[in-house]
């Protein structure tokens, strides 16, 4: 509830969670991109688009939490217009669909889920190239990365996943 000189506003839906997650297999003859950054690495990911599994996990938090769906219901990897596509402007295009709908991102917490590369020297830019595509400060995007433990796909270097967690905030 708000008040506004004197005035009582009811506003519903003031704040939205959303949740993502997505994972790639590895593939020869790929770059690998993550948050945006060109790793130097000898594989890089399977995908559609550049297949920047980071951001496609941002991408479906931010549509989960207003309820658009996820990335394949508006960026759908049978169309040609998103092969190979950098996956930081389908953020953009994300960001303009929550911007229309009066929310404004609060928080960005992530992670990327691998054995192999380190994320931590690249996390900064990571950061920075979401935030820049979210309008946001580099202060309020959160970047991990961890691995399990030689368990599973990841373990075995097979691929890469990634989780988000966003908060939404309507913007009055």
């Amino acid at each position: 509830m708000i008040f506004l000189d004197g005035i009582t506003i009811i506003v519903l839906d003031m704040y939205r969670i959303g949740q993502g997650f997505d994972v790639h297999a590895f593939a020869k003859n790929r770059d690998l991109i993550l948050g945006g950054v060109k790793f130097d690495y000898p594989l890089g990911l399977l995908g559609h688009s550049d297949a920047d599994v980071l951001t496609h996990a941002v991408m479906d938090a931010l549509l989960g939490a207003v309820c658009l769906g996820d990335i394949g219901k508006l960026f759908p990897d049978n169309d040609e217009t998103y092969k190979d596509v950098n996956s930081l402007k389908l953020l953009e295009s994300v960001y303009s669909k929550i911007n229309e709908l009066n929310y404004g991102v609060v928080n960005v917490d992530a992670t990327v889920i691998c054995e192999k590369p380190k994320i931590a020297p690249h996390r900064d830019q990571m950061r920075k190239n979401i935030a820049q595509a979210l309008n946001i400060s580099i202060e309020n995007v959160n970047i991990k990365g961890t691995t399990t433990e030689k368990l599973g796909f990841t373990g075995r270097e097979e691929g890469i996943a990634s989780l988000c967690t966003v908060l939404l905030k309507k913007i009055l």
